[in-house]
């Protein structure tokens, strides 16, 4: 049986590098797949040159390097905000690294439901109807690209399960894949391993990290809940091939924290569980 694949994410690196020194930073640790992180001012489609889009694609092709897809945090936007004017921000800004995964050959881009956090949220079927409009939207804009949009399981969001990825999935397309966050999932105490299973014929993509039950962190593994070697078991079963993303969320501009040593870490426990090594 194959080991299964490991991608780095650019996240602990959102403010200390731009996302082509991310890269440059995690291929020096062995790393030879990314996922990169969208947003500003790490990664901006918007304000960067042609000569900086070239300068990415360039370095990649050089030393034989992918990216295995994009992702597009909530922090300044929301697909299913109550401002029509938001939602059509936040889709711009989708297109946009649509776009740019299509030219640098990365096929997904990873799609977060918006968040819920107030004493009075919209009613349910209202951000469901804004997300699901606006993804059929962006599948349009993606078509003859190259470039997949996956639905990521988020806690803070109104789509949190396994069960929502593919309930929305359907209301969008056949065009649609899945993320899966096995750390998210571990958090609102769903089976990451039955989740993987049950989503097996929509998923193209896994992040894993770790986090208690207390407070929701994104760390390294080992100091959680989160279990890897059933995720391994599940992924084997189903034939998955594609990647699992390190997805550490640190910032390596604040003292006392440590992202080489979270990836390093991280990664000798995935190895030890059915993941290839860090050459």
């Amino acid at each position: 049986m194959s080991k299964l694949k490991v991608a780095a994410s650019t996240f602990p690196f959102l403010y200390s590098h731009d996302g082509l020194g991310a890269m440059k930073h995690l291929h020096g640790l062995g790393y030879k797949v990314f996922e990169l992180m969208i947003f500003p001012p790490h990664c901006w489609p918007r304000e960067m040159t042609s000569d900086q889009r070239k300068n990415y694609k360039s370095w990649l092709d050089g030393e034989g390097l992918q990216i295995s897809s994009f992702c597009y945090p909530l922090l300044d936007n929301n697909p299913n905000g109550v401002d029509k004017l938001m939602r059509e921000y936040t889709l711009d800004r989708y297109r946009e690294a649509i776009d740019f995964a299509a030219e640098l050959d990365c096929p997904y881009v990873v799609a977060i439901p918006g968040p819920v956090n107030s004493l009075i949220n919209p009613p349910h079927q209202w951000m469901l109807d804004w997300f699901v409009e606006g993804m059929k939207k962006l599948v349009q804009h993606s078509k003859g690209t190259g470039v997949e949009l996956l639905l990521e399981n988020v806690p803070f969001t109104y789509l949190p399960t396994a069960q929502d990825m593919i309930d929305t999935a359907a209301l969008i397309g056949p065009e649609i894949g899945v993320n899966y966050d096995v750390c998210n999932g571990a958090f609102i105490k769903e089976d990451p391993a039955a989740a993987i299973r049950m989503i097996a014929g929509k998923i193209k993509n896994v992040h894993i990290s770790d986090s208690g039950y207390e407070e929701f962190l994104h760390t390294r593994l080992g100091t959680g809940i989160v279990r890897p070697g059933p995720v391994a078991e599940a992924l084997n079963e189903i034939g998955y091939d594609g990647v699992t993303v390190l997805e550490i969320i640190s910032d390596a501009l604040q003292a006392g924290t440590d992202p080489d040593g979270d990836f390093i870490t991280s990664h000798k426990i995935l190895a030890g569980s059915g993941w290839q090594p860090l050459n």
